[in-house]
């Protein structure tokens, strides 16, 4: 489910009716006195506004044709030959290897993807982390890792208002403390006399914010 934070500052409280139109219609009606035993409260009514957010699909796929290969060693060759001795080594099928449709070198980082012709043929190196490689009369160890083709689908940025939800202002004038101002908000706005009804959820803070979060 998606989640969409709400800041919740001191003296507020968020009340979530189970019927949408209870909210919409306390809403007509921005001011509403609240009975707190023996004396009366004016508060305010506002719509809940839900803070900017993002939503988004991340695909990961690990390629079945490509690997990573870092901790190339520096050579004073051309590129184009270590380009070769790369896919060499990584021909050899005793090796794990297979015939090599492309190799991408980057000397500046020691590293290159290996593309392999026949799909599948990543398999072979899902346990090999380190890989012998032979070249200047030498043998180095090159780390091998998955390549993983990482994008997002469906990017949305989004701002909305809870309709089922109303933001409550002004219960600094209220002298109880946070549990008790709570019950008294909730009995007061569950009435029907006062345009009230069944509340799903309630949540006042009285001294320092909170953040909430709203589920789609």
């Amino acid at each position: 489910a998606t989640k969409n934070p709400f800041r919740l500052n001191q003296n507020q409280a968020l009340l979530t009716f189970e019927d949408e139109g209870v909210a919409q219609r306390l809403l007509k009606k921005e001011k509403h006195t609240v009975n707190l035993d023996s004396k009366t409260a004016d508060v305010r009514v506002k719509a809940c506004t839900l803070e900017m957010g993002m939503k988004m699909q991340l695909h990961v796929t690990i390629s079945g044709k490509k690997i990573n290969v870092s901790e190339v060693p520096a050579l004073s060759i051309p590129d184009e030959w270590m380009r070769d001795k790369l896919e060499l080594s990584f021909y050899k099928s005793e090796r794990g290897g297979g015939e090599v449709e492309n190799v991408e070198y980057d000397k500046s980082s020691g590293t290159a993807v290996i593309t392999f012709l026949r799909p599948g043929a990543t398999q072979n190196f899902v346990r090999c982390t380190k890989y012998p490689f032979f070249v200047s009369e030498r043998c180095c160890r090159l780390s091998v890792s998955p390549y993983v083709d990482v994008h997002l689908e469906k990017f949305q940025i989004y701002s909305g208002v809870s309709t089922k939800t109303i933001l409550l202002q002004g219960t600094e004038e209220m002298d109880a403390d946070e549990e008790s101002v709570q019950d008294m908000v909730q009995i007061h706005f569950q009435k029907p006399s006062n345009s009230g009804g069944e509340i799903e959820n309630i949540k006042y803070v009285s001294k320092e914010a909170a953040w909430v979060c709203f589920e789609e």
